[in-house]
């Protein structure tokens, strides 16, 4: 007997699947990299746009069928971010997916060191890994509003980190930074509920990186650390399914532990100020 055919059209993926030009922040190494590399090898065949500081990286990915690299610094003064944007909806308008993984980390101890060490450090943390997600955010969103208007899937995606939910104390600010973008991306989630645009958040553990080298730290934690590629498969199980949370390995048991079901009550919140 010939298969039935179905009175129900098949549901449009809300996931990764679905889009057609992804913005990757930090994609010149580590996480950012990796993930921009496969996003690029989806049978969709999306555009990448590959963004980062370091030139040469960026020369190697322009190599890669898919892949569009600009050149982008997260930090410091804002004033650029805000062309950048135009710049960016400009070239490419059929953006719709943002993956905001730019970071930096500084180990810090607050016993030991100088306020003239300790504040610069505190000051890059929060522009690079805070302050200048949320404007990048905030110039692209427009833009990411009127596009899901016309029914195409967007979202915002943000790379947060376990120590965001619980810190880890030789990196005290990096925490903070981060357990900032949690409780922001939790926020806008809210806000932009009905609108189209998803709010997504990556949460990893400890992950093989080369941001430990200039900390000296590689030797000791390489033995802790996730593998790149294992972060990486379940990273993008996560984003091909559309899911709110992606948490990963320890960053799953913390989430699991501290912080699910606080939208419900964020929510809450939203309708009784």
């Amino acid at each position: 007997m010939p298969p039935q055919e179905s009175d129900t059209p098949p549901q449009a993926s809300t996931g990764i699947d679905a889009a057609r030009c992804v913005l990757v922040t930090g994609a010149t190494s580590g996480i950012g990299r990796a993930l921009a590399l496969a996003i690029a090898a989806l049978p969709s065949a999306p555009t990448v746009v590959a963004a980062g500081r370091r030139a040469a990286r960026l020369a190697e990915l322009a190599q890669v069928k898919g892949v569009e690299p600009l050149a982008l610094a997260l930090g410091g003064d804002l004033g650029p971010l805000k062309e950048a944007a135009d710049a960016l909806i400009a070239r490419f308008p059929d953006l719709d997916t943002l993956i905001l993984n730019a970071g930096v980390q500084y180990p810090t101890n607050f016993q030991r060191d100088t306020a003239d060490d300790i504040l610069p450090r505190v000051l890059d943390e929060l522009a690079v890994n805070y302050t200048s997600v949320v404007a990048l955010i905030t110039y692209l969103l427009p833009h990411l509003l009127k596009l899901a208007a016309t029914g195409r899937a967007c979202a915002i995606v943000v790379v947060t980190s376990a120590v965001g939910i619980v810190p880890a104390p030789l990196v005290p600010t990096y925490c903070a930074s981060k357990a900032a973008l949690r409780s922001f991306a939790s926020s806008l989630r809210v806000q932009l509920a009905g609108t189209g645009v998803r709010v997504m958040d990556i949460i990893p553990p400890l992950v093989e990186s080369e941001l430990h080298d200039a900390q000296g730290t590689t030797a000791v934690l390489s033995k802790i650390w996730m593998p790149l590629d294992e972060f990486t498969k379940s990273v993008m199980e996560g984003l091909q399914a559309g899911n709110d949370y992606i948490p990963v390995g320890f960053g799953a048991q913390l989430f699991e532990k501290f912080e699910k079901g606080k939208d419900e009550i964020s929510k809450q919140l939203a309708r009784n100020p």
